[in-house]
């Protein structure tokens, strides 16, 4: 390929990748369903990418750095307080259950495909592993209920490195038995793997936490610190024992999350951001390697595969893990039925088959054809089950409609208790005990503290709330929780009263609108007017709207005298009204706005 093809190339796999993306927000589904059939089409079918052409021998460290990161991402989010809650089922899946996995997907390959078993035990270290990459798109979806939700997600990421890591030793053994001394040199490579993994992966994460703790890099260069050293523990620790560095990175960052004093929030909205860019663009290019006509020519065999996979192995694993917990038989069904493979079981059996198909080992080429076949008909099947099933077996959250409230004044009590009545989930947060006990009196669900604390982020419970109303009369709390609840509801849900000192103050000297947040009611009010208002005698009204009472006729009952706050349209779903917003309501809506009394 000359420089204009790689660049054609390079343009086209970014919009593919956007488009993936975008398409899977919209349909509700993992991303790598589409991003696999868009690099199946743009590379077997039609013909228009060829990785291997395009970057020749950089392609598998390429992909072997991109999964390290991946990993290291992932395992940033593993905080050994949740690992006590549900420690035990998770240890028992990564290993009683993964090895029962592990047989059972290894003999079912020996006899329906015709594998010989060295290659069926490698195949079968491939696919015990679901990952992150699929799992948590997918939670996203089926939003299981919390316990059920950490399972899986904590399964994830901790099964990843340990299936890459027996199916380092299972490769090693292949390749040593042709010599005679597979048992020997396997359990050296075992012991190897583990200890050199194990020691750059916690020096890795002691050091960097060191550099975070102390502020020896100012903090816009922590963002790059962290790239580097992943891709420098990485890369270290491959040099001395081949293939350890998926384990040095995974501990590299469990090491790194459990620091004391350390804050690796900004560094997991970096990775995360980099983590979709990667798994995009991976997993086009390692599906535009994918060779068609060996996939089909595997016959209808992978289907009773991907059925022994499905309904076998996965419950028996559940099953073994789950004896003796405290979970439910409807969260353990829906715990057996989630299990999707993803990246590392691509990435790493792309990278192995042909090392193995170098070395002359037979039918090593078929291994990634049929990891991808397990790949697609997990998730395909999964992706448009799962929630159905999460409902019919009631372990699902609700829709992520509610509301988290700063403040609990009287102000945000009454409009608590107005949004309660529309049926949404509210959540009053506020460091004043006089104006929580209040609203506890009110029969209003409360949090004790500050909504940006550390132990906010530890304890308070977001299931079920969507958005966040500003409502506290100090302007600056309501900016900072805006900030800190961006990630997690999304810009446009955030709402707050207007401030006056903003409105004084010029552009250099006040927050941003990105930071504040959208303005709250059809017309802006600061803390003090919304108050001022009350204490006038404005009241909260709730007005049905009908064929014979409807919009035109609510504005003309109530003219400039109403501020409308929030309305539901006929589906149930609540909006909260901005000064910017659009609305047209119809019968059948409910409108709830802050009347003020009639002069005279």
């Amino acid at each position: 390929m000359n420089e204009q093809e790689i660049l054609l190339a390079f343009g086209g796999i970014g919009v593919a990748a956007l488009g993936c993306q975008w398409l899977a927000w919209r349909l509700k589904l993992p991303a790598i369903l589409f991003l696999l059939l868009s690099g199946i089409m743009a590379g077997p079918i039609l013909g228009w990418l060829d990785p291997q052409e395009m970057f020749g021998p950089l392609l598998m460290p390429l992909v072997s750095l991109a999964v390290a990161l991946i990993l290291f991402e992932g395992s940033l989010t593993l905080h050994l307080s949740q690992w006590r809650e549900i420690g035990t089922v998770v240890r028992r899946m990564v290993t009683l259950g993964a090895l029962s996995t592990w047989v059972v997907i290894s003999a079912a390959t020996h006899w329906l495909l015709g594998f010989d078993w060295l290659l069926a035990i490698l195949f079968g270290t491939l696919t015990l592993v679901t990952g992150p990459t699929v799992i948590v798109p997918m939670l996203r979806v089926v939003r299981p209920k919390a316990a059920v939700a950490n399972i899986l997600r904590w399964e994830g990421i901790v099964i990843d490195p340990i299936g890459a890591l027996l199916a380092v030793v299972v490769y090693s053994f292949i390749i040593a038995s042709a010599a005679g001394d597979g048992l020997s040199q396997s359990l050296l490579t075992f012991a190897g793997v583990i200890l050199c993994g194990s020691a750059f992966g916690v020096a890795g994460g002691w050091l960097l936490g060191q550099v975070i703790r102390h502020q020896w890099l100012p903090e816009y260069l922590h963002n790059l610190a962290s790239l580097a050293a992943v891709l420098g523990i990485f890369i270290a620790s491959n040099q001395v024992m081949h293939e350890s560095g998926l384990l040095a990175v995974t501990l590299m960052g469990m090491w790194l999350a459990n620091m004391k004093g350390v804050d690796v929030r900004q560094i997991l909205h970096f990775k995360e951001n980099l983590s979709v860019l990667l798994i995009s663009g991976l997993f086009i290019l390692l599906a535009a390697r994918l060779d068609l006509t060996a996939l089909l020519g595997l016959g209808p065999a992978v289907l009773a595969l991907l059925l022994v996979i499905q309904l076998i192995a996965r419950p028996l694993n559940v099953a073994l893990s789950t004896w003796g917990s405290q979970l439910n038989w409807r969260e353990r069904a829906l715990l057996a039925w989630i299990a999707p493979r993803g990246i590392v079981a691509a990435a790493v059996s792309a990278i192995f088959a042909i090392r193995l198909d170098e070395a002359g080992h037979a039918g090593a080429l078929l291994l990634v054809p049929l990891t991808f076949a397990v790949i697609i008909g997990t998730v395909v099947l999964q992706s448009a089950t799962a929630r159905p099933l999460a409902r019919l077996l009631k372990v699902a959250e609700p829709a992520p409609s509610g509301f988290l409230i700063v403040g609990a004044n009287a102000p945000a009590r009454a409009l608590g208790t107005a949004l309660q009545q529309l049926g949404s989930r509210v959540l009053l947060a506020d460091s004043s005990w006089e104006n929580i006990r209040a609203a506890r009196m009110e029969g209003l669900p409360t949090y004790f503290g500050h909504p940006a604390s550390q132990h906010a982020d530890a304890h308070l419970d977001l299931v079920g709330l969507g958005h966040l109303l500003g409502l506290s009369p100090a302007g600056e709390l309501n900016t900072l929780a805006c900030t800190r609840f961006r990630h997690d509801f999304g810009h446009q849900r955030l709402f707050v009263l207007a401030s006056g000192l903003e409105r004084q103050r010029s552009d250099k000297h006040r927050a941003s609108d990105e930071h504040r947040g959208r303005l709250f009611g059809s017309q802006a009010l600061t803390y003090v007017q919304l108050a001022n208002l009350f204490n006038q005698g404005a009241e909260l009204y709730t007005t049905h709207l009908t064929e014979a009472f409807g919009w035109a006729d609510y504005q003309a009952l109530h003219g400039d005298r109403a501020t409308l706050l929030f309305a539901r349209d006929a589906s149930g779903w609540v909006y909260v009204v901005g000064p910017d917003t659009a609305l047209k309501p119809a019968p059948g809506w409910t409108l709830v706005a802050l009347v003020q009394p009639q002069a005279g």
